[in-house]
């Protein structure tokens, strides 16, 4: 029995010591982390993180591809928590799901965080590529439902209009974590609602 429980109490610690290592990346950012930082926020020894992880490149791209699956449920879920005969309100949801709702904002800034290391990584390029993928395609179909109700009426292909808004929602979003007082979360939500709006035809979103 003892056999059996031990791969699940090591894939337990293992999450345990990803969500550590994201907390403490969040706090500190990835220039200033330290192994002693997560350990500290994991409550456990140096020693035992690099049990784990003796690469800590291995511990935060581990962090990269939860935080990564974590936001896209998040998104998933906020889509289709809205009605699905109501296209507009479906986009809506959407549109929120995809911005900081505050400056200080952990979900988005660990992954803004998170992204500096595509320019040098490969693994980490291939994550912060699979979640604009994703994300398109989740605004894709959301465009697409909308047309073929007859709820909007495109100003281009709805792959095309879904790549502008999750531009657009990186865009405003990192100007939001980066403290611009210019562009405050509701400023940002009133800008990218009113594209939609121009783009789809629809006066309700």
């Amino acid at each position: 029995m003892g056999r059996v429980g031990r791969p699940r109490n090591q894939t337990a610690r293992r999450e345990a010591l990803v969500s550590a290592a994201g907390r403490a990346i969040a706090q500190r950012g990835l220039e200033g982390l330290r192994l002693k930082d997560i350990a500290d926020a994991a409550g456990v020894s140096q020693g035992s993180v690099l049990y784990y992880y003796p690469e800590l490149d291995d511990l935060v791209l581990e962090v990269h591809r939860g935080a990564v699956e974590g936001f896209l449920a998040s998104r998933q879920q906020a889509y289709d928590g809205a009605p699905a005969g109501d296209a507009a309100g479906r986009l809506r949801a959407l549109i929120e799901s995809g911005l900081p709702g505050i400056t200080e904002d952990p979900v988005h800034g660990l992954l803004y965080e998170l992204h500096r290391r595509a320019g040098r990584s490969p693994g980490h390029a291939e994550l912060m590529t699979s979640l604009f993928a994703r994300e398109v395609a989740l605004y894709a179909t959301a465009l697409e439902v909308g047309a073929a109700t007859g709820a909007f009426a495109l100003a281009a292909s709805a792959h095309d209009l879904a790549h502008g808004l999750v531009a657009l929602e990186d865009g405003y979003g990192l100007h939001i974590v980066s403290h611009n007082a210019a562009l405050r979360p509701d400023r940002a939500r009133q800008l990218i609602l009113a594209h939609a709006r121009a783009v789809t035809g629809c006066v309700e979103l």
